[in-house]
């Protein structure tokens, strides 16, 4: 059973993202905020459930949380300031949405920039150790998942319906054989052979 909270007389929001290493697509990420006393036992890190608990897991979450949010950051601007601060900002643009302020962040990660003047602490693997945390990282899952499925229609010769935007041979191989989509992270290592920039 994960933990209920970390301090249990605050407004806590747990944060995750998800999205992080794939080479096309925008990052994702969530802020939930979660009664103090709740409980539930199929919730757990996203990557541990199968798709269809996953979306299962969203209706309950988004029905019982006090607040939630999702924020995205573009494959450009990604490109711009880097996937870490990409993430950092998606959360921090998830944070802006929540209807209940927090006074605490508990962040999945082991770095984070401050938001505003909320104190936060990092936990690395916090989606397998904290409820608001686990329910982030699905949210942020799962509506990133919608994302890539919407891109895949657009775009189907990439195999983002399956892939999701990571690495895999075929989204590789796709890439080599057609070149690349406004929707690909073009600071990325594309090919896996260490080039990093294209002439097409």
């Amino acid at each position: 059973m994960l933990l209920p909270y970390l301090h249990k007389d605050l407004i806590e929001a747990g944060c995750d993202e998800a999205g992080r290493g794939c080479l096309a697509g925008a990052v994702y990420a969530a802020a939930v905020i979660l009664p103090s006393d709740y409980e539930n036992q199929q919730l757990n890190d996203s990557k541990k459930l199968t798709e269809h608990q996953r979306y299962a897991l969203r209706e309950v979450i988004e029905k019982d949380a006090i607040a939630w949010a999702v924020g995205v950051v573009t494959p450009q601007e990604i490109d711009k300031i880097n996937i870490l601060n990409a993430s950092f900002l998606a959360m921090h643009r998830a944070i802006d949405q929540l209807k209940v302020r927090p006074q605490h962040l508990l962040i999945d990660g082991n770095r984070f920039n401050k938001y505003e003047d909320l104190p936060h602490t990092t936990v690395v693997k916090g989606d397998g150790k904290y409820l608001s945390i686990a329910a982030a990282s699905i949210l942020a899952k799962t509506y990133r998942d919608d994302y890539m499925n919407r891109l895949a229609e657009e775009y189907p010769l990439y195999d983002w319906q399956k892939n999701k935007g990571y690495p895999t041979k075929k989204h590789r191989e796709a890439i080599a054989r057609y070149g690349t989509t406004p929707y690909h992270r073009m600071t990325y290592n594309l090919l896996g052979d260490g080039q990093l920039s294209f002439d097409f």
